[in-house]
C-alpha cells in the first residue's frame, strides 16, 4: 500500500517563487526553473512514484530508489525509508508539490516522467539522492539535471550515507533476475557494429551505447576500457534465447553518468 498524504493541512503557497532563494546546498544546483504546475499528491506508491488526485501517477526523473517488494520477493534495503522520506516531503508542503515534465513525457508503463519540486523550491530527486536513499539514472532525452543530480549523490557517497553504507554493486555473475542494478565488472572485450557500441564484462553481461548516444561518451574512450573494472547502472534485461557465445545480461547505457572506470566511480 502507498502512504495516503491528501487530507493533510495546505501550506500558503504567496512565497512559493522567492523561496528558492533559501534553499539549502543539498539541492542549490535543481533549483526550481519556473513556475510549473501545481498538483495534489494523493499517495506516494513508492520513492520515485507517486499517485496524484485525479489518478495520475508521476515517476520522477533522475533516480531509482530501492524496490518495496512483491510476489515473493523481499524489499530492498532503504525502500520504506524512501517511501517515508518523499512522504514526509509531501506532508510538509500540505500535499502540494511543483510539477515540471520531461522532455519525454511518460515511460513504458504509462506514468508521467516529471520533476517534482517542495514549495521551497527543492527538487525531490535531488534530496533523495542527497540522502543515499535512490541511485542516480539518466535516460534520455531527459538529461536537465543530471550534473546537480550527480553532485547530490556523490555527497551521500563521501558521507556514507543510506545505500552507501554498504557498497551496492555487485558482479555480473550475482545477476539473477531482469531489473534495476548497478554492476561493476571487467571490461573483456569492446566491439563496434550498426546496433552500436558493445562492452562485453566478465561474467555474462553486456553494456551497450547506441549509435545516438555515443557522443556523450568521447571523453570516457569506451574503446580504451578493455582490460579495466567498470561500474555501470541501469536496467539489465535478460536474453531469453543468447547466440553462442552472447551474453545472458544486457544492459543499456545513454549516459557517461551511467558508466564509470573503477577508479572514478567515486567521482
Amino acid at each position: 500500500m502507498g502512504i495516503s498524504v491528501l487530507h493533510k493541512k495546505a501550506p500558503r503557497w504567496g512565497a512559493f517563487f522567492i523561496a528558492a532563494l533559501l534553499m539549502d546546498s543539498a539541492a542549490a544546483l535543481c533549483a526550481l526553473p519556473g513556475e510549473g504546475e501545481v498538483v495534489r499528491v494523493e499517495r506516494v506508491v513508492d520513492g520515485d512514484t507517486v499517485r496524484l488526485e485525479g489518478g495520475r501517477r508521476v515517476r520522477l526523473i533522475g533516480v531509482n530508489t530501492p524496490e518495496l517488494g512483491g510476489q515473493g520477493r523481499p524489499g530492498e534495503p532503504y525502500a520504506q525509508a524512501a517511501r517515508r522520506f518523499v512522504a514526509d516531503r509531501v506532508s510538509e508542503n500540505g500535499g502540494r508539490l511543483r510539477l515540471l515534465p520531461g522532455v519525454e513525457r511518460r515511460d513504458a508503463h504509462g506514468r508521467e516522467l516529471a520533476h517534482l519540486y517542495d514549495r521551497h523550491g527543492r527538487n525531490l530527486a535531488a534530496l533523495l539522492l542527497d540522502e543515499g536513499l535512490a541511485l542516480q539514472v539518466a535516460v534520455a532525452p531527459n538529461l536537465r539535471l543530471v550534473d546537480c543530480h550527480h553532485q547530490a549523490e556523490r555527497r551521500a557517497q563521501l558521507a556514507g550515507k543510506g545505500v552507501w553504507r554498504t557498497p551496492p554493486a555487485i558482479a555480473p555473475a550475482q545477476l539473477t533476475h531482469p531489473g534495476f542494478a548497478l554492476v561493476r565488472g571487467r571490461v573483456a572485450r569492446v566491439a563496434r557494429n550498426r546496433g552500436g557500441l558493445w562492452l562485453e564484462l566478465d561474467g555474462g553481461l553486456a553494456l551497450r551505447i547506441r549509435p545516438q548516444h555515443q557522443a556523450r561518451f568521447g571523453a570516457l574512450e569506451p574503446e580504451s576500457l578493455t582490460g579495466l573494472t567498470v561500474e555501470a547502472r541501469g536496467w539489465v534485461l535478460e536474453r531469453t534465447r543468447p547466440a553462442p557465445g552472447q551474453a545472458r545480461w544486457l544492459l543499456e547505457l545513454e549516459h557517461p553518468v551511467s558508466l564509470r572506470r573503477d577508479a572514478d566511480a567515486g567521482m
